[in-house]
């Protein structure tokens, strides 16, 4: 029988609501600096035995030429099953723009994707994060992205891959704009990556980020939790993580929530260390 301050310490504990992942842009700086000899195929050894995190979303930029590659891709599984580490998304840029007014460019930028859609589903993961980039009036560019987008989901339909758009600039930051663009595509594959810190539209309109991650959440299948500097009490000073965990919490959303630090005041073990600190405070917070 268990002793009563043992008993009522089990009934006290909570059970955090969502899990959390290891953004790879988290390290660019050291993945981009060869003299530090780090691999990119060493990216979930590194979140699992520098970090303690089980959980992680790549950024294709670290694996040009590889999404094809089945002996590297299979070798870097491994290391994954290896660390019991589960691959959760793949982060994917310059691949042309899926809203490029240019149709012969706009079916190109989908077809540049579709790698990356064979890829995730090798690596176990439910989804690609791309970008919404298009040109034109606001009206416009909300039906070309579009187009791309249901283009790229329905190739993502023959591997069970999702095809999920992060605010990241330009309209893809105004949060409204994205979500009309989510109801335009009108596919149970399309869907959002809310990030806590990107939304400046332009370099003098900024959206509010609390309201822009609130309409972002219906969609989201997947929340990247952005920062870039801490106060003493270790709180980032742009992002009120607390208030962010009670939306996210009251959208529904369970699932996991990416560490992407950003910031130039810590290195990059030290931030992700740092914002790995507060968001499991914030989540213990809301569970």
């Amino acid at each position: 029988m268990l002793a009563p301050s043992l008993l009522s310490a089990c009934r006290g504990r909570k059970d955090p609501l969502f899990g959390i992942s290891l953004a790879q842009w988290s390290l660019h700086r050291t993945f981009w600096d060869e003299s530090l000899g780090k691999d990119p195929l060493d990216f979930p050894v590194i979140a699992r035995q520098d970090f303690g995190i089980e959980a992680v979303e790549y950024v294709n930029q670290f694996y040009p030429g590889r999404a094809r590659d089945e002996k590297y891709l299979a070798e870097l599984k491994k290391r994954c099953d290896g660390e019991g580490v589960t691959s959760l998304l793949i982060m994917c840029d310059n691949e042309g723009n899926l809203g490029d007014p240019d149709e012969e460019k706009r079916f190109e930028a989908v077809t540049n994707h579709h790698k990356w859609v064979e890829a995730a589903a090798f690596l176990g993961c439910h989804s690609i994060r791309v970008n919404a980039r298009s040109e034109g009036s606001y009206e416009e560019q909300m039906k070309l992205a579009a187009d791309g987008l249901r283009r790229l989901c329905e190739y993502g339909d023959r591997y069970n891959i999702n095809v999920i758009v992060e605010n990241h600039g330009g309209l893809s930051s105004n949060a409204k704009w994205l979500s009309e663009v989510m109801r335009t595509v009108d596919h149970p594959r399309v869907g959002t990556l809310p990030d806590f810190g990107n939304f400046r539209i332009s370099a003098d309109e900024e959206y509010d980020r609390y309201l822009g991650v609130k309409e972002l959440m219906p969609w989201a299948k997947g929340v990247s939790a952005k920062s870039h500097e801490f106060d003493e009490e270790g709180n980032e000073i742009h992002t009120d993580f607390y208030r962010m965990l009670g939306i996210v919490k009251d959208s529904g959303y369970r699932g996991y929530i990416g560490i992407e630090y950003e910031g130039s005041g810590l290195d990059e073990y030290a931030g992700t260390r740092a914002t790995k600190a507060l968001l499991e405070k914030a989540i213990l917070s809301v569970s």
